[in-house]
């Protein structure tokens, strides 16, 4: 082989070979860059999850302000012997106390960034913190929490039912969470009224409002930093 077909045999290797490079370098990027993309539309869509679930929270807190405002006056009614309220305006603020109404966030979106891998594509730190915390320790806080509450709802529930012997129709389809009910007939039982397990039982209920109040303004806290975060990733690579 002369110097002339080396030179020709070795231009067309490196061609070859810079081919070959060029082809495996674009396919990577075009790769990395559909990653990226599936990423920043996953975050997108958590951030409207986020959103949402900020919504909830909003509105639980509202509940449960407005539920602690109702033993509030009623305890003030049984104190001043029931001379506030009428017995139907009592009976009305007890059916609409709400000491069971629960968080359920969203974890959807944030679950599939964890079993895509493409939770790790996330570039701010702290926003991959913020997010770990909110659907993990907070989570499981606040569902320990819930499930202590519901094992009181029930039985405080049962309590007023049985002692008031209230009758009421229920629909499902009204209501921001658990729909409506709507006292049908009642028999307004005094000596239970005036009793002390009953007046326990709704100092009882606002230890747990205030507790839940508290946990779920936390967790509204940690949401608000955490859109923030969220948002400033989509613009980064927008």
């Amino acid at each position: 082989m002369n110097l002339k077909d080396l030179y020709k045999f070795t231009i067309e290797g490196v061609v070859i070979f810079a081919s070959v490079f060029l082809s495996f370098y674009l396919e990577n990027t075009r790769s990395q860059n559909k990653l990226e993309s599936d990423k920043n539309e996953l975050v997108y869509d958590l951030t409207t999850s986020l959103e949402l679930d900020l919504k909830q929270i909003k509105s639980l807190l509202e509940i449960l302000n407005l539920s602690n405002t109702l033993i509030t006056e009623i305890q003030n009614d049984i104190n001043a012997n029931h001379s506030i309220y009428s017995d139907n305006e009592i009976m009305d603020k007890l059916i609409k106390i709400s000491v069971g109404s629960s968080f359920f966030p969203n974890d959807g979106i944030f679950n599939q960034l964890i079993a895509t891998g493409k939770f790790e594509l996330i570039k701010n730190n702290k926003l991959k913190t913020k997010l770990l915390k909110i659907f993990n320790h907070m989570k499981e806080r606040n569902y320990a929490l819930s499930e202590e509450i519901d094992i009181f709802n029930f039985n405080y529930r049962k309590l007023i039912m049985v002692g008031f012997r209230i009758q009421f129709s229920y629909n499902a389809f009204e209501g921001e969470f658990y729909g409506s009910q709507k006292i049908e007939n009642f028999n307004f039982n005094d000596n239970f009224y005036f009793s002390d397990a009953f007046f326990g039982e709704l100092s009882q209920a606002k230890i747990y409002i205030g507790n839940y109040s508290r946990i779920l303004k936390d967790i509204e806290k940690e949401y608000e930093s955490t859109i923030d975060l969220a948002q400033v990733e989509n613009r980064n690579f927008n």
